[in-house]
């Protein structure tokens, strides 16, 4: 029986992140966000768990997904449903059920789940960034989508990154390369590892994803994808090919990368960082998915996305030693030694107007607050005693530089420090104009309350 007692740890396979790691994710998806909006991409939210035929029917029965990896289980009311272990096929769902006008960009960031063994930077529950864009086939959206995640990458100071590339045909040409891929797996069945051994006839294609040295030096010699394209496949693959060049985005192609699930046609594409371990480096990819809305119940819709493991992309960031991000400083901390009650308006006002200011609580002494203010990496302690809460002054001390410490009047504080502070002139203009329309507003409302109690809440 386990140890009532004992404390309780995050679940294995899980992590926490914490402050001050967090500010990175922050940092991380806001940029990303920006990014997605400016090219017209809006964020959706999705449920964590949905039916699990979504995920059966979306990427495949006989995928690694869905076959060993996804949690799936029966609720209080004996639904069959999975925690989503991917992004796009609820993103998909949510289009086929409200039919959002076309061409639909979206974006999102969410958690996602694998019953598998942790790997460096992909945990049981790990963390996406995607977008999807469903209602049009031309190629120049195939390049948008990949450029939209190679210029994160280069954003964040990445530069041992790889673009593989890869067509995987449509319902019409791929049959005929499926065939001849069998073919010659027959042929060097016993070369295969144990698993597709017994399997590759169901998905030979499974084989060309496998990663032991066994299977991939069986592929290396296996037909080729883009050989067994036909004319329109080829042709999309090709204006994908100019786009990039024009773009100057560098790939490779890769005629083995068909990725792990089964919903791709067309365009496949995958990112892998040179600075981690070939085994685990992919740190993002997707592709094109024109029969997924259908597979789903939806209308025929083509489709095209990606996802970029949060945790996975922020290892190869530590491997080449870029995007460091240092946690946002306060401008101040307030130091009350008269009870609390200054610091706690004082916090108020300055907060308001989008300051960055941090307080002491629980009444500590006055040689404490200062060590806490100095630890808080604030620029400034601004402190009321009881001679500064009796003359209506502040005394504003620097943590950060060499100065002297200044007396300054309580109603003047606000412009003192927003003169002194990390936000700039135009932000601190803006902060202080919304707060003094708010307080316009608030006034305005209360008069006429005091002017007309009767009116409010009562029927005509």
């Amino acid at each position: 029986m386990a140890d009532q007692s004992a404390p309780l740890r995050a679940p294995a396979g899980t992590h926490d992140v914490l402050w001050p790691e967090s500010a990175r994710w922050e940092r991380l998806v806001a940029e990303f966000a920006r990014r997605a909006q400016l090219g017209g991409f809006g964020l959706v939210v999705n449920p964590m768990f949905e039916d699990a035929q979504l995920f059966r029917r979306g990427i495949g029965d006989e995928s690694d997904v869905v076959r060993k990896e996804m949690y799936e289980f029966a609720d209080r009311g004996g639904r069959d449903v999975a925690l989503r272990p991917e992004g796009t096929a609820s993103v998909v769902r949510a289009f086929v059920q409200h039919r959002p006008p076309v061409p639909w960009k979206a974006w999102y960031v969410t958690p996602a789940f694998r019953y598998e063994r942790p790997q460096a930077g992909r945990y049981k529950q790990h963390h996406q960034l995607g977008v999807e864009v469903l209602g049009t086939d031309d190629p120049d959206v195939d390049v948008e989508v990949v450029a939209l995640a190679a210029d994160l990458y280069a954003w964040l100071g990445l530069r041992r990154v790889e673009l593989a590339l890869n067509s995987m045909g449509c319902a019409q040409c791929r049959p005929a390369y499926v065939a001849a891929l069998t073919a010659y797996l027959d042929e060097h069945r016993d070369e295969l590892r144990d698993e597709h051994r017994e399997r590759y006839r169901t998905n030979p294609l499974r084989v060309l994803d496998c990663k032991s040295p066994e299977c991939r030096a069986v592929t290396e010699g296996a037909p080729r994808i883009t050989d067994y394209l036909d004319e329109a496949c080829a042709a999309h693959l090709t204006r994908v090919r100019a786009g990039l060049d024009e773009l100057a985005i560098s790939y490779r192609l890769e005629p083995r990368l068909v990725r792990g699930l089964d919903y791709y046609t067309r365009t496949t594409f995958e990112f892998s960082a040179g600075s981690l371990t070939s085994a685990q480096n992919a740190i993002g990819g997707g592709g094109r998915y024109d029969g997924l809305a259908e597979a789903v119940g939806g209308p025929p819709t083509p489709g095209i996305g990606f996802g970029i493991g949060i945790e996975r992309l922020l290892l190869a960031c530590d491997a080449e030693g870029v995007f460091p991000v240092d946690p946002p400083l306060p401008d101040a901390f307030v130091v009350d030694v008269t009870g609390g009650a200054a610091a706690r308006a004082l916090c108020g006002e300055l907060r308001r107007a989008g300051l960055g200011v941090v307080r002491a609580y629980d009444g500590r002494s006055l040689k404490a607050q200062l060590k806490q203010a100095d630890r808080s990496g604030a620029r400034y302690a601004l402190i009321v005693g009881p001679e500064e809460l009796a003359g209506n002054v502040v005394t504003a001390r620097p943590l950060r530089a060499e100065g002297p410490q200044e007396t300054v009047p309580r109603a003047s504080v606000l412009q003192w420090l927003a003169a002194r502070s990390s936000l700039t002139e135009t932000e601190h203009l803006q902060e202080t104009e919304h707060l003094q329309e708010t307080e316009h507003l608030q006034e305005t409302e209360h008069l006429q309350e005091t002017e007309h109690p009767q009116s409010k809440g009562t029927p005509r």
